[in-house]
């Protein structure tokens, strides 16, 4: 077995224990709550945004909702680097890349779950954004956490 394949569960089982410690951690509910006031901030500039693109301007909603997303992001981005994670100390340019992945990433989920909402469900689309943005904020959360403003781990040697 190559060395690639057995980093790989090590880097699982290293995030998960790292995880685990994580919870038991009061700054890290602090952090949590943080996170969540910035994102209601951007649920409020999102959902303002998209309804206004939606119903104001008849935009596809797929469309607005991408749209309201990059405003939001941009917002989410500023707010969480300087007040959530206070992590001005790293390159404001590859923390920004890497926010934006995994904002990317939830986006994805996020329209999954509006798509579903609005032709399967027949859930009206302002409503359905605002449940597909609560949907993908965990991913959200644990993703911008551990890699975009996390420290990065220890290299051990083997």
């Amino acid at each position: 077995m190559g060395s690639v394949q057995r980093e790989a569960p090590l880097a699982a089982r290293h995030h998960a224990l790292r995880v685990g410690r994580g919870l038991r951690k009061p700054a890290n509910w602090m952090q949590l709550v943080k996170f969540s006031a910035v994102g209601a901030s951007g649920y409020v500039v999102n959902l303002a945004v998209y309804t206004t693109l939606v119903k104001g301007l008849g935009v596809h909603y797929i469309l607005a909702a991408v749209l309201a997303f990059c405003v939001a992001v941009t917002n989410n981005f500023l707010w969480n680097r300087h007040w959530t994670f206070r992590a001005t100390d790293g390159h404001m340019g590859f923390q920004a890349a890497r926010f934006f992945t995994v904002s990317v990433m939830a986006l994805g989920l996020n329209l999954i779950v509006l798509q579903l909402l609005v032709s399967a469900a027949d859930v009206d689309k302002v409503v359905a954004q605002a449940i597909a943005i609560l949907a993908a904020t965990p991913l959200n959360f644990i993703g911008n956490k551990l890699w975009s403003f996390g420290k990065p781990a220890p290299r051990r040697s083997l």
